[in-house]
């Protein structure tokens, strides 16, 4: 599978696309300083204790308290608290060396809120789902630096490989070289991308994490909270570090500082890479080079057509996604049962797409295509399954059921892409209404006086085919519109058809220098 990442940066934002075998499968934005995303650090002060909710109220400075609940906490808690609490006031008696940090006792699992913070005290959290409507971020108190290869816990000292990592042999290689270079107080969750690594490049991966905490340390000296301890890398560098292996071909950006990010990034971690990057200098539109803007219009908005003529209409609710899969054109020929398994099969694939694309979380439920036979209901789910192992959020899809539903939930990180692909109508302007076409004639005649009157005496005038037709439609007896105009007013007058041109728009033009004439 060839991969390209496409580097889109203006005036707004940062937009990012990421293309596999030229198709557009996941789009993201980044707009100004975007804060509270998903993996940022924050020292946080707890305002209001929920024990109703088992949760509490957390001040990250958002305009509104974030939201901690007791599954969200670590079992390492009461050592988070102690650690925070040290850092800040530039009490670190471990130094520099965290093997030397003293855990406290595991909190429980199934505990009360009221029984793990006493009073207000300042923590450590991470943002685990971003602002979404009127909610505030969601955060989690189970600390995670994200590698390449390895995501590192501290406060434990447990390892655990990745479960898309499937023989037991790569397990137990995995296991055996992490245990013996990760240092004490630092769990380590070996990532699928693990699979292969020599010990090497999983040490430099765990050095960079050692690295970052001891940054999140000193950072948190003096630190008062509210207040942004460590930022998830950008857009760009992080969806490099989750995808980037040998089927990336290409990444192209308009901006030269976004290039040469990407190019350091990848030259850290790839040695050898870097020459995929390359800086887009072309006057036409990065996004209009590579497809994007077209594939965005295609694939936004309620109703999305499939190539063979079927066609999935998106409808959106407060607490779910239905999407429905409808035939459309399909030929018939080859019998009901066998369409409706390659209709669904086809629409399936470009489900599974606009997940990715869209970034459709919670539930989201599918009406297929109505098969009789199990065999066929039974292959439908098993390719969703497939098509959906890419898919980097976390996801689970239940077979159909004899509704011909199926159920999909998606973890819900961020709020949904919503793009209108509807572009404003230019002759009514959103308005919904037209002047009179009735009064079209008059209209042009009134402006064509007062284009002679400027001293313009040969004219071009581009027009609606029909219209044209209306104004050149004539005999000797009975003389065209335009024809009249020219006599009355002593002048030359051509009449041309625009097929792009809306019905009530026309525009005038200088003959001799083909310069439109502003009215």
């Amino acid at each position: 599978m060839n991969k390209e990442l496409i580097i889109n940066a203006s005036a707004e934002g940062v937009e990012i696309a990421l293309l596999e075998n030229k198709r557009l499968v996941e789009l993201h934005f980044e707009r100004g300083q975007g804060q509270f995303a998903v993996g940022d650090i924050y020292l946080g002060k707890i305002k209001k204790l929920m024990p109703g909710l088992n949760a509490v109220f957390v001040d990250v400075g958002y305009e509104k308290d974030a939201f901690l609940h007791y599954t969200d906490l670590s079992p390492y808690l009461r050592s988070l608290l102690k650690f925070t609490k040290a850092c800040v006031e530039g009490n670190a008696t471990w130094g520099d060396d965290f093997s030397r940090f003293k855990n406290e006792q595991e909190i429980m699992k199934s505990g009360k809120i009221t029984e793990v913070f006493n009073g207000k005290p300042e923590v450590l959290v991470q943002v685990l789902k971003e602002p979404i409507s009127s909610k505030g971020p969601r955060l989690s108190c189970e600390i995670s630096l994200p590698g390449r290869f390895v995501v590192m816990t501290p406060f434990n000292d447990t390892v655990a490989i990745s479960r898309k990592i499937h023989s037991a042999e790569e397990r137990k290689r995995l296991q055996r070289i992490v245990e013996s270079v990760k240092s004490k107080n630092f769990g380590v969750i070996v990532r699928t991308a693990a699979e292969g690594k020599n010990t090497a490049e999983l040490h430099t991966d765990l050095m960079e994490l050692e690295k970052m905490w001891k940054n999140i340390q000193k950072d948190l000296k003096g630190a008062k909270a509210p207040q942004m301890i460590m930022s998830e890398q950008d857009k760009t560098t992080s969806i490099l570090r989750d995808l980037l292996n040998d089927s990336f071909q290409r990444v192209v950006a308009n901006d030269k500082t976004l290039m040469n990010v990407a190019k350091d990034y990848i030259s850290k971690v790839s040695p050898g890479q870097e020459s995929i990057v390359s800086l887009h200098n072309n006057q036409q539109s990065i996004f209009e080079t590579y497809g994007v803007a077209k594939q965005v219009k295609a694939a936004f908005g309620k109703t999305v057509n499939l190539h063979s003529g079927a066609y999935l209409i998106i409808e959106h609710t407060e607490a779910l996604h239905v999407i429905d899969v409808n035939s459309g054109t399909r030929s018939p020929e080859a019998g009901q049962e066998a369409n409706a398994l390659a209709t669904n099969l086809e629409a399936a694939q470009e489900i599974a797409r606009q997940l990715r694309l869209r970034d459709l979380g919670g539930i989201i439920i599918i009406d297929f295509i109505d098969m009789k036979l199990a065999d066929n209901r039974k292959q439908v789910l098993d390719a969703m399954e497939d098509l959906m192992a890419t898919d980097r959020a976390r996801h689970t899809v239940l077979p159909i059921s004899k509704f011909g539903l199926m159920q999909i939930t998606r973890q819900r990180l961020r709020p949904e892409i919503n793009i209108s692909t509807a572009e404003e109508c230019p002759t009514c302007r959103g308005t919904g209404k037209i002047g009179p076409s009735i009064l079209l004639a008059d209209d042009i005649e009134k402006d064509l006086k007062y284009v002679v009157s400027q001293g313009i005496r040969k004219l071009k005038l581009s027009v609606h085919p029909i219209v044209e037709a209306y104004l050149t439609k004539g005999n000797i007896l009975k003389p065209s519109l335009a024809k009249k105009w020219e006599k009355a007013m002593q002048i030359k007058l051509k009449v041309i058809a625009d097929n792009n041109s809306p019905l009530t728009e026309y525009n005038f033009y200088d003959a001799a220098t083909d310069d439109l004439i502003k009215l």
